[in-house]
């Protein structure tokens, strides 16, 4: 059963985290904006900030290449180093993002937050982590068995530390597990099967503390994902809505058991976003919204579990962070009317 009850709803505004910025008072700034705020990534600020890099820190094996921008493993650094991670894995100061891994995390928990309705944190999830890491042999960790097992473990730890030490700034702070890999999981990946990956994904959230939740852009087995014990779950509605209003039984079970659901609707690449506007992205996300209810979603319920984000995170757009900071001044707007509609 969910226990959501931190995390609000009501059509508030959030945002994934990975962001184009390299000035990071702009992009805290940026953050602050929308009711829920969270600390951004910055990869383009500095490689320590990649969603990768910070999760990587502390993990035994893990070669981290600076000048490269490359992130390596060594199955022997890993038996070296093993010992002296498990010895600390009580250890908040060794689980948590260090101001070396995140600046802008650091300057974030120095921010007063506590009149928010919420804040939020995010670590990257371990199939993403241990599918995008490779080995001497150019293999994915995760396929790894010995890897995997510590990896689950060591991850759930640091998801649980970041998000203690958010709720000292305010108590309704959750966390977003980021899992782009998600969408792959159960395609065909050698060495790592269903069954298996099934109770891996159950077995790590189930170590993770409440509020917990899932932030992915891309389109996975939603049944999968949608019955996973999660609280809150952040989506792209505007590549894959017309997907997800396919599981209607499956969202309507994850409502009714409090899970909260995170409509990312407005693009942040620059074509996309030209050639969009308010109306037609309004009228894309009610769409979505009008075919789960006609299936039996109750509409004040979903209303109630529901924020607004951009669909997607952008890094690499021409105008570099110009169409990111219209993207969520669009958001803001596009909240506003939808709440004069819907409350």
């Amino acid at each position: 059963m969910s226990n959501a009850s931190g995390i609000p709803g009501n059509l508030l505004t959030t945002a994934m985290a990975v962001m184009p910025h390299t000035d990071v008072d702009r992009a805290l700034e940026m953050a602050l904006s929308l009711d829920v705020p969270f600390w951004p990534q910055l990869p383009n600020f500095s490689y320590y900030e990649d969603m990768y890099v910070q999760a990587a820190e502390h993990f035994p094996g893990i070669i981290l290449d600076l000048e490269e921008r490359m992130l390596r493993f060594s199955i022997e650094k890993f038996a070296e180093e093993l010992e002296d991670a498990l010895l600390k894995m009580e250890d908040p100061a060794f689980l948590d993002v260090s101001e070396t891994y995140s600046v802008v995390y650091h300057r974030f928990l120095e921010l007063d937050l506590s009149d928010r309705p919420a804040i939020r944190g995010q670590l990257e999830g371990p199939i993403s982590f241990g599918y995008n890491i490779l080995d001497q042999d150019g293999r994915p960790i995760l396929f790894d068995d010995t890897v995997r097992d510590f990896m689950l473990d060591f991850m759930a730890r640091r998801v649980n530390a970041q998000s203690a030490r958010l709720k000292e700034l305010n108590p309704n702070a959750f966390m977003f597990v980021d899992e782009p890999g998600l969408q792959y999981l159960f395609s065909a990946m050698s060495g790592y099967s269903d069954l298996q990956a099934r109770g891996d994904m159950e077995r790590f959230f189930a170590a993770v503390e409440r509020p917990r939740g899932v932030h992915l852009c891309g389109n996975p087995d939603w049944d999968f994902l949608l019955d996973l014990d999660l609280d809150v779950l952040s989506l792209d509605v505007y590549t894959n809505g017309e997907i997800l209003a396919s599981y209607a039984p499956s969202v309507k079970r994850y409502l009714e058991r409090g899970g909260r659901i995170v409509w990312g609707i407005v693009p942040t690449s620059f074509e996309a976003f030209s050639q969009e506007e308010l109306p037609s992205l309004i009228a894309r996300l009610e769409e979505v919204w009008e075919t789960l209810w006609s299936k039996g979603i109750d509409r004040e319920l979903m209303i109630s579990r529901s924020m607004i984000s951009p669909a997607t995170c952008c890094l690499i757009n021409p105008d570099k962070e110009r169409t990111v900071e219209r993207a969520f001044g669009s958001v803001k707007q596009m909240a506003d009317i939808l709440k004069t509609r819907y409350l």
